[in-house]
C-alpha cells in the first residue's frame, strides 16, 4: 500500500513538472526548436537556366600526322659517299641532286663500253660487207655455198656482239647517272642514314622524303568507335594542350577489319586544311562529329546527381549496377525537386537531356550534393554566394543583441580591431569555403568565452 502511494506520488510530481507553458522564451513552439517543420535547415545553392543549342557526339583519339606518302631513297650503286646536297628539313624538287657517291670506277666502265660498242660496229660493218661479197659471188657461180654460209653467220654473231655492247653501255651509263642519288619526288628530307664517307650499298636506305602533296593522320579505335566513324566525316585537330583547332580534315579511308593482336580498327584521316603549328611528325588530338543536334537541351556534367543500384540476376547469378541520374531543380527559388533524366549526347562536360527538364526550369548547380526531394533552399548568386572574407555574415545593427550582447550571426570580424582584422583575413587567403566558415565559427565561440568570462 505505501509503494502504491509513492508511486501515485512520484507519477503526479513527473507530470506536473512536464507540463507549463508550451512556448518557449521568444514564442516559439516546442515543436519548432526540436527539429520541427519550422525549424529545418535551409541550403543554400546557386542555379542556372538550361542550355538550348547544338551538342554533337564526338569520337576523339591520337594520332600522329604524317605526309600522305614518304619514299625511301636507296642508292642504285655501292661505294663511298664523297658529298651531300641537302640535310634534313631541306625542300627538294624531283630529280633534284641529294648526294654523289664516288664515280671514278663507274667512269671507267663507261669509257671501256663505249669503245667495246665501237670495236663491234666497225666488226659489224666488215662482216656485213663480206656477207653482201659473198651473196654476189654467189649469184655468178663464183663461190661456193659452204663460203657463203660462213660469211652469214659471222655477220650474225657481229650483230650479236654489237647489241651486247650496246646494252653494256647502257648499263654503264645508268650506273654512272646513278652516282649522282636524286630524288623521285617533290618533298621534304625527313630522314639521312649516312655521312660523307661512308659506303652507301644497293638496298640500304640512304634518305627518306615526304611528299608535299597532302597530310593525313592515322588513328587506332575500339570496335564502339571504329564502328561508329563512317567515310566522309568531318574532323577537327587541335595539338595537345592547345585549346584552337589548328586544322580540319575529312574521314578518307577505314580498314575494313580489326587488328586481331589490339583489336582496334584504322582510320585515316586526311588533312583538308593545315595551320602554321603543322607539321609532320606532330601529335594532334583528332575530334570526329558522329552525330550533331541543333536547339536541344544541354546541363553541365557537375549538375547531375547519380544514384547507383546493386541488382542481382538471378538467372547468370551476377551482381550488376543499375545507375540512374538526376538533376534538382529550384521550385519557387525556397524548395528542391529532383527531377529523373533520359540522357542522351555527350560531348566533354556538357549532357543533352532527352526527358525530364523544360526549357524554363533552373536547375541547381553548386550546393546540390546531399539534398533530397522537397529540401528547403535558398537560391544565392552574386555577393550573396561569395566566400566568407568578401562579404558580412549575418545579421546588421538593428537585430536584437543576443550571446552576451552580440546579434546572432554576427561577422566575428566586426569586432577585432584593424590589425586582427587583416590579421585574420591573410590567414583566410588561400582557405576553402568549409574552412573559412570553420574558422569564423571558432572565432565567434572565442569572442563569446571572452564575452562570458567578462561578464563574470
Amino acid at each position: 500500500m505505501k509503494k502504491t502511494a509513492f508511486l501515485l506520488s512520484f507519477l503526479s510530481i513527473f507530470i506536473i513538472s512536464c507540463g507549463g507553458n508550451n512556448s518557449g522564451e521568444n514564442g516559439q513552439s516546442n515543436f519548432s526548436r526540436f527539429g520541427g517543420q519550422a525549424g529545418q535547415r535551409t541550403t543554400s545553392v546557386e542555379t542556372n537556366e538550361i542550355e538550348i543549342g547544338s551538342i554533337a557526339e564526338q569520337v576523339r583519339s591520337y594520332g600522329n600526322v604524317k605526309a600522305q606518302n614518304v619514299i625511301s631513297v636507296q642508292p642504285q650503286v655501292s661505294n663511298r659517299i664523297t658529298e651531300f646536297y641537302v640535310d634534313l628539313g631541306d625542300t627538294v624538287r624531283q630529280g633534284q641532286a641529294l648526294a654523289k657517291i664516288y664515280d671514278a670506277t663507274f667512269r671507267d666502265q663507261l669509257t671501256q663500253a663505249r669503245s667495246q660498242v665501237e670495236q663491234s660496229r666497225i666488226a659489224l660493218q666488215r662482216d656485213s660487207s663480206e656477207y653482201v661479197r659473198q651473196q654476189r659471188l654467189n649469184e655468178r657461180d663464183l663461190t661456193s655455198e659452204s663460203e657463203l654460209d660462213i660469211a652469214q653467220a659471222s655477220y650474225q654473231n657481229s650483230i650479236a656482239q654489237f647489241e651486247s655492247a650496246r646494252s653494256s653501255l647502257t648499263q654503264a651509263q645508268e650506273n654512272f647517272n646513278n652516282t649522282v642519288v636524286k630524288s623521285p619526288v617533290n618533298g621534304v628530307v625527313v630522314s639521312r642514314a649516312l655521312e660523307v664517307g661512308d659506303i652507301a650499298s644497293t638496298g640500304t636506305e640512304l634518305f627518306q622524303i615526304a611528299s608535299t602533296n597532302g597530310y593525313e593522320s592515322r588513328i587506332y579505335l575500339p570496335v564502339q568507335d571504329w564502328r561508329a566513324v563512317k567515310i566522309g566525316q568531318e574532323v577537327n585537330m587541335r595539338i595537345s594542350n592547345e585549346s584552337e583547332v589548328n586544322a580540319r580534315g575529312i574521314v578518307s579511308r577505314k580498314s575494313p577489319q580489326l587488328d586481331p593482336t589490339t583489336g582496334l580498327g584504322e582510320v585515316v584521316i586526311t588533312l583538308t586544311q593545315t595551320g602554321d603549328a603543322i607539321y609532320p611528325g606532330v601529335l594532334v588530338e583528332n575530334v570526329i562529329n558522329i552525330t550533331r543536334k541543333e536547339q536541344a537541351m544541354i546541363v553541365p556534367r557537375s549538375a547531375l546527381v547519380e544514384q547507383v543500384e546493386t541488382v542481382i540476376n538471378p538467372e547468370t547469378n551476377t551482381i550488376d549496377l543499375e545507375r540512374t541520374y538526376s538533376v534538382f531543380v529550384s521550385r519557387g527559388d525556397s524548395v528542391a525537386e529532383r527531377r529523373e533524366l533520359d540522357l542522351g549526347i555527350e560531348q566533354g562536360d556538357r549532357i543533352e537531356v532527352l526527358a525530364g527538364l523544360l526549357p524554363g526550369d533552373k536547375i541547381i548547380v553548386t550546393g546540390q550534393s546531399g539534398l533530397e526531394d522537397g529540401a528547403r533552399i535558398s537560391v544565392a548568386s552574386g555577393d550573396r554566394f561569395q566566400a566568407p572574407e568578401e562579404r558580412q555574415i549575418g545579421g546588421n545593427e538593428d537585430q536584437p543583441a543576443t550571446n552576451n550582447g552580440r546579434a546572432p550571426g554576427q561577422n566575428p570580424l566586426a569586432n577585432m580591431s584593424e590589425e586582427e582584422r587583416a590579421e585574420a583575413r591573410e590567414k583566410m587567403q588561400g582557405m576553402s569555403r568549409e574552412e573559412r566558415m570553420a574558422y569564423l565559427r571558432d572565432l565567434r565561440e572565442q569572442q563569446a568565452e571572452n564575452a562570458d568570462s567578462t561578464s563574470n
